[in-house]
């Protein structure tokens, strides 16, 4: 065993601030929907076991994670939450033991944990351990984590973008969202983005350059809004919304144009979801609307940090995160999702390295 400080010590239990899930959920999830609790947890993998044992530094707040929160909504695709158990998301964290030669303790890891300030994960080979530490490590759960990913491999591989291309964003200010605006300029695209108030607005146009940007909120007739905003219709749809939007979206699309769906967090909540009535606009216009999961495109991962990591550096690519810091406020951050309440990537903090 390595040598270990502090509270970190091989054998030590300690008192686990955990976020539970009561029950599953029906509707809009509600901070009472959670509960943080206490249970004694053993910083020490189990003898002879292939697991390791992670100080969680930083939280990843997803809109997927509210589809967990019913049973069986994603078609084995991940595996629902149990209720009276801690959650779990994407997260940064710190190796305190480890049963495998590949961590060691000290590391910092990328990948899925539970909301806690201690988990043990017994399937370690989805972690990735994080080599460039010259930028924020908060930075691995959105711009080099899964929502940067999403981004890149949904614009890139699904959309197939070409320099001159006109393209819509919605949820737009998102942790998602705001990369793919700064990737379709990076490209020579036109760009416009829709977001849920003028703060977030602003920031598509002055933060991120995006070529216009709206509020959806205050705009009565999306197809309008569209056909304002692109006079010669949408080349490259990347789709985070769902409902109203996608609907206006397909009496817009250019002939041949593509769709990538990232997610629709307007209908998670909803029973039953809202109905999308322009489908034959695929027809006419030829529109191909692809699905896709990050899952999928793991194997990207290395060039995408190729990628991405000299743009961080060089300022080429920004990147807005909303913190919230302490694991006791992790629900509301949460919850906060879906009603718009976060600028930029929900993150909550649970511990400083």
């Amino acid at each position: 065993m390595e040598e270990r400080s502090g509270e970190e010590v091989e054998g030590v239990t300690v008192s686990n601030k955990q976020v539970i899930l009561r029950d599953y959920v029906n509707g809009f999830p509600r901070e009472d929907d959670m509960e943080v609790r206490r249970k004694e947890t053993k910083l020490r993998v189990p003898r002879g076991s292939c697991a390791v044992v992670v100080k969680n530094l930083y939280l990843s707040c997803d809109p997927y994670m509210r589809l967990l929160m019913t049973p069986n909504l994603l078609n084995g695709l991940l595996p629902s939450y149990t209720p009276d158990s801690p959650i779990t998301g994407y997260g940064v964290a710190k190796i305190v033991d480890s049963g495998i030669p590949e961590f060691k303790v000290g590391d910092l890891v990328y990948g899925m944990t539970g909301w806690e300030e201690y988990s043990l994960i017994t399937n370690p080979q989805g972690l990735f351990k994080i080599e460039h530490t010259d930028v924020p490590l908060s930075y691995y759960t959105g711009i080099l984590g899964m929502p940067g990913l999403t981004a890149y491999v949904g614009f890139y591989e699904v959309c197939s973008p070409k320099k001159g291309e006109y393209v819509f964003v919605s949820a737009a200010a998102g942790a998602v969202g705001q990369l793919v605006g700064q990737f379709a300029k990076l490209m020579g695209c036109y760009v416009v983005g829709s977001a849920g108030s003028k703060e977030k607005v602003d920031l598509l146009k002055s933060k991120f350059g995006f070529n216009d940007a709206f509020n959806y909120k205050e705009e009565r007739d999306l197809n309008a809004a569209l056909k304002r905003y692109f006079p010669q219709g949408i080349d490259i749809y990347f789709e985070n919304v769902g409902g109203k939007t996608l609907d206006a979206v397909l009496l817009n699309m250019r002939v041949r144009g593509r769709i990538a769906v990232c997610g629709m967090i307007s209908q998670y909540n909803l029973d039953p979801p809202d109905g999308v009535t322009n489908l034959m606009h695929i027809v006419y216009s030829r529109v191909r609307i692809e699905g896709f999961v990050v899952p999928d495109y793991i194997d990207h991962y290395s060039k995408f940090l190729d990628f991405m990591l000299p743009h961080i550096r060089e300022g080429k690519i920004v990147y807005i995160e909303d913190i919230a810091e302490g694991l006791e406020n992790g629900p509301s951050a949460l919850v906060g999702l879906f009603s718009g309440r976060n600028v930029g990537k929900q993150v909550v903090l649970v511990a400083r390295e």
